[in-house]
């Protein structure tokens, strides 16, 4: 069973209204952070590709190397399985990047398919594709997916966020945050989505961001 599918800001504002009522801090969260990004994108090869690229370097780094991958047209998966080590540099991949992009480009993945099989089973799928990990898919299953019932615990800025947002003594660990996050259900996805908007809200705050 797929669920719920977030196509909308209704969707979302629906969601939010949903955790607000079931969830104090959340009530408190929302009037600070003001109105929650819808976060779609289009499924597929890019979709994916862009979250390899975006592994582990800052957003402006992503940015800007994505930018060299469209430039050189290397971001669908024909051009990707036989681009040279030479272009792939040339865009600013590292050389494993170059080879998780081969990699996904080789994988065989239906996408079309990804849009009716359980989350689950969305997460399964993908991880068996070298350098895409649970993060990574769970990201893909909640914003090119749409998928309302997703949650990412391993992400650092969400595990941030819940250590301010509900007074915790310390950074709730990945296992830790994905137990406490299924009280959220069936709108974990928006509960994401809030606590990544709390986290900017109060790094700004600090002046941190």
């Amino acid at each position: 069973m797929v669920g719920r599918i977030i196509i909308s800001l209704d969707c979302v504002a629906e969601g939010a209204g949903w955790l607000a009522k079931q969830e104090p801090r959340f009530a408190e969260a929302l009037p600070l952070v003001g109105a929650l990004p819808l976060r779609r994108e289009e499924d597929g090869f890019a979709a994916l590709l862009r979250a390899i690229v975006g592994q582990q370097v800052s957003v402006a780094s992503a940015r800007a190397i994505w930018g060299r991958l469209e430039g050189l047209g290397l971001t669908d998966a024909t051009a990707m399985a036989s681009a040279s080590d030479e272009d792939l540099r040339a865009a600013g991949l590292s050389r494993q990047k170059a080879r998780y992009g081969r990699a996904l480009a080789q994988s065989g993945i239906d996408f079309s398919v990804l849009r009716g099989i359980p989350d689950a089973e969305v997460v399964r799928q993908l991880v068996a594709v070298p350098g895409i990990g649970v993060w990574t898919a769970e990201i893909y299953a909640m914003f090119a997916l749409g998928r309302a019932d997703v949650f990412a615990p391993g992400d650092l800025a969400l595990q941030e966020a819940a250590r301010m947002l509900f007074r915790l003594e310390a950074r709730p660990t990945e296992k830790a945050l994905r137990a406490m996050a299924e009280a959220w259900s069936p709108w974990r996805s928006v509960a994401a989505r809030i606590l990544w908007a709390y986290y900017r809200v109060a790094k700004e705050r600090e002046g941190v961001i």
